[in-house]
């Protein structure tokens, strides 16, 4: 088994910007890696779990249930309640987008119900947003449209009781 090498703590800056690089390249794991490198040493350390929040959730393409959940984890350790609300959103919209491109029973129900989650987190960043950040309304803007332009495929759960099989 390896070692890890830990980074120094006056590093932590320049390693997060490269983990911001790596996000952008559509290196995730990377991203991912450096946040947990950061976080070995600074367990609190902010940057590093929205960057991991984020890095988590571009990779829920491949592992939807597992990697969304990470990423919900470590948003709910941002202790900037915009930031957190704003990241969970991002989370749910990601989630939502993979649900709706697979093609298992009930994923367009799934794409549903994590849009609306999406959503509702965004309406909290609204309210919580700087002055002048106007993310949280583009994201929930993009749910809407989402939704809006699919009405045949994301429908509303109906109230029908579920029959429950034997």
């Amino acid at each position: 088994m390896f070692e890890l090498k830990p980074i120094p703590r006056d590093a932590f800056s320049m390693v997060l910007d490269r983990a911001d690089r790596y996000r952008l390249l559509n290196e995730s794991v990377e991203a991912e890696c450096i946040c947990l490198d950061v976080l070995a040493s600074d367990p609190d350390n902010q940057r590093a779990l929205y960057i991991l929040a984020l890095a988590l959730s571009d990779q829920t393409e491949r592992r939807p249930v597992v990697k969304s959940m990470e990423a919900h984890e470590v948003a709910a350790r941002l202790t900037d309640e915009f930031e957190r609300s704003y990241v969970l959103g991002i989370i749910c919209e990601r989630r939502a987008k993979t649900d709706m491109r697979r093609s298992s029973f009930g994923s367009n129900q799934n794409a549903y119900e994590w849009f609306l989650d999406a959503m509702e987190h965004f309406e909290s960043a609204i309210a919580l947003a700087p002055n002048g950040n106007y993310g949280a309304v583009l994201r929930w803007n993009t749910c809407a449209r989402i939704l809006n332009s699919n009405p045949h495929t994301l429908q509303p759960p109906e109230n029908e009781p579920q029959q429950m099989l034997e």
